[in-house]
């Protein structure tokens, strides 16, 4: 379903040479993963036999037995279409190689020979196996070649496979433990010819400190590639006569790590991971130069899996509730810093380039007008510059609450920023004057008339000072287009254009844990008002009346959509389909579908406000910047997502 796929890797008990027993053990734990859900099951390179054999694979007993137990395990499966991958020794053309097979339905679909074989110090494999090279290059006529295999018949010999039927797009590539650790491994190639899945089926010995260096050649393979790597390695119970082996199970998707387990178990080890097929595809279109290579010749050498069957619910997936939080704590404050210097830096470089005597700044006492002010504050320490060359303007109107002016007074004070109150309410009656409008009448214009008038202000007062006026919108209101136009929605730089509302929760918070107590207090009684444009008059006790999440759902929910939606392009019925699993517990799926349904509408209608947004710094892998990122008519109709 949506193009989910349950992925499993096992390391599984075996005795080296003992062919039988290693193929009950694969049965059984197969047919564990398999009832577990899982469509395509990856064992270890050799793991029939056993990776440390040595010069047993040239015993003619071991290998005939390694070929009767794959017929034996494939036979096990033949009313399954999950697709089961093992290792063996395979005869083929009077030379011998170590290949992956893939069986499914109780046939051989293919067998990959291994390119790279490792023959230096504790590894010796062209002592007894042939590279694969020449025979992944295909035959004359440009296919696979064909392997005759005694009880099976004629095998494609191929490393790149594909999905015959199923609703999702998904090719599989494949490597040999040392083809990933070369300068050049044959999953660069395969994912140019559209392979969105690479498995490997390794026998990594353990040495001291190569389990992080293995880690990140999965991670940072599967980011290059664009694609999940599934990789299992041989466990411990391989010939510790020279090398001991830790069975090593990762799965990882674009430089994510899904599942991992912990080495060196000494029971039969499996691990799951629902793969997004969908999201790797669409990503490819939007982000990848994939467009620019021709894998025709490696799609022509192909073999084809009937069927891979889809995963219906999750399981064995982490989909974050917050997408764009930092998720690592222990890399919480080099995340942060990041951001705030990226936004540091663009306003520097504004700052200088036009020459400006000021920065300009409406200051609520609301959140993102507080990170803002915070990012002009360093950025005026960074530049070497008083901070009273920074004008905040307080302009209560209509719904201004004392809790946020006071806020924002001490805020300014706390920074040491000129601080100057402009009440706006007297210019708005004369204007609800001039344009006919009751005052009484709480409606658009009675809102968009305080925005209005506050902008105004704001871009005379930068002329008066030779300054320029600093942006305080986020990415969630720019999504949702949660602005007045020609209001709160221009200025002269905008450096939360490409910070969502989480996020900037996130780093007003942070922030405020590394500053001292007063500067902490009223940043923490920030985070804790509710947000609101107050443009409505405050309830009879004083408090916020109009509460934005009130009107438009919870901003975390609507950060989830915009990334879901955004970067890997998301149907509807898929982003309500992961904020359900994300979510559960937290909202009710009446909520999720009332704020997917306010988001789609938004979105698609507000665009005409992205269109002509002010410049910002890009601190993320999304941005609605019709300069950069995002391209969309203002006119485009949502029906096809409503």
């Amino acid at each position: 379903m949506f193009g989910f796929y349950r992925f499993a890797c096992v390391s599984p008990r075996l005795r080296v040479a003992d062919t039988a027993y290693n193929t009950e053990e694969i049965i059984k734990s197969a047919a564990a993963a398999v009832s577990n859900g899982a469509a395509f099951v990856v064992f270890p390179e050799l793991s029939i036999t056993g990776y440390t054999c040595s010069d047993l694979f040239h015993q003619e007993l071991l290998l005939r037995n390694s070929l009767d137990s794959l017929l034996k395990i494939a036979k096990a499966f033949e009313v399954s279409d999950a697709v089961i991958a093992v290792g063996l020794p395979l005869r083929m053309f009077g030379r011998l190689y170590n290949c992956a097979a893939f069986l499914q339905r109780g046939k051989v679909i293919a067998v990959t020979p291994k390119i790279h074989l490792p023959n230096q110090r504790e590894f010796y494999e062209k002592r007894h196996f042939s590279s694969g090279r020449d025979l992944l290059r295909g035959g004359a006529d440009g296919r696979p070649v064909l392997c005759t295999i005694d009880g099976v018949g004629d095998v494609p010999v191929t490393n790149f496979i594909t999905v015959k039927g199923s609703g999702s797009e998904v090719r599989v590539g494949v490597e040999l433990c040392e083809d990933l650790w070369t300068p050049a491994p044959p999953s660069g190639e395969l994912a140019f010819a559209g392979a969105n899945v690479i498995v490997n089926l390794s026998a990594s010995d353990a040495l001291v400190g190569k389990q992080d260096y293995r880690r990140n050649l999965v991670l940072n393979q599967s980011a290059r590639c664009m694609a999940a790597y599934v990789y299992s390695s041989a466990g411990v119970h391989e010939s510790t006569t020279d090398m001991v082996f830790s069975g090593h199970l990762m799965i990882a998707e674009n430089g994510s790590m899904l599942a991992e387990n912990k080495p060196f178990s000494r029971e039969t080890e499996i691990i799951y991971a629902d793969v997004d097929a969908d999201r790797l595809n669409m990503q490819r279109l939007s982000e990848g130069s994939f467009q620019d290579f021709d894998g025709r010749e490696v799609y022509a050498r192909a073999a084809t899996i009937e069927n891979l069957r889809p995963v219906e619910s999750l399981k064995f997936r982490f989909v974050s509730p917050a997408p764009f939080v930092p998720g690592n704590l222990e890399t919480r404050d080099q995340s942060c810093t990041e951001i705030f210097n990226i936004q540091c830096a663009g306003l520097a470089k504004r700052l200088d380039a036009s020459h400006s005597k000021r920065a300009v700044i409406g200051l609520s006492g609301g959140l993102d007008s507080t990170l803002a002010l915070l990012v002009v504050a360093e950025t005026f320490k960074l530049l070497k510059r008083p901070a009273n060359e920074i004008l905040a303007l307080t302009m209560p109107g209509f719904g201004t609450t004392r809790r946020t002016k006071n806020n924002a007074v001490v805020l300014a004070e706390l920074l040491g920023v000129e601080l100057r109150t402009v009440d706006i309410r007297n210019a708005c009656q004369l204007h609800f004057a001039d344009i006919g409008h009751d005052p009484k009448v709480f409606d658009v214009t009675y809102e968009n008339v305080q925005a209005r008038e506050r902008t105004q202000i704001l871009m005379d007062v930068a002329n008066s000072e030779g300054g320029i006026v600093i942006g305080t919108g986020d990415l969630s209101e720019i999504a949702l287009g949660w602005s007045t136009y020609n209001a709160d929605h221009m200025s002269m730089y905008a450096v939360n254009c490409d910070v969502p509302k989480t996020l900037v929760r996130h780093i007003v918070d942070w922030y405020a844990g590394r500053s001292d107590a007063a500067l902490r207090g009223v940043l923490k009684d920030i985070l804790d008002t509710p947000v609101s444009p107050e443009l409505l008059p405050a309830a009879p006790n004083g408090q916020i009346a109009q509460k934005t999440e009130s009107i438009l759902g919870a901003y975390e929910i609507h950060d989830f959509f915009l990334y879901h939606f955004v970067k890997y392009g998301a149907p509807p019925q898929k982003l309500l389909f992961l904020a359900k699993y994300a979510f559960a517990g937290r909202f009710t799926d009446g909520e999720l579908e009332k704020a997917l349904a306010v988001f789609v509408r938004r979105f698609f209608t507000q665009q005409f406000k992205r269109s002509c947004i002010p410049d910002g710094p890009k601190v993320g892998t999304i941005s609605l910047s019709p300069r950069a990122d995002w391209r969309m008519p203002s006119d485009a109709s949502f029906s096809d997502w409503a």
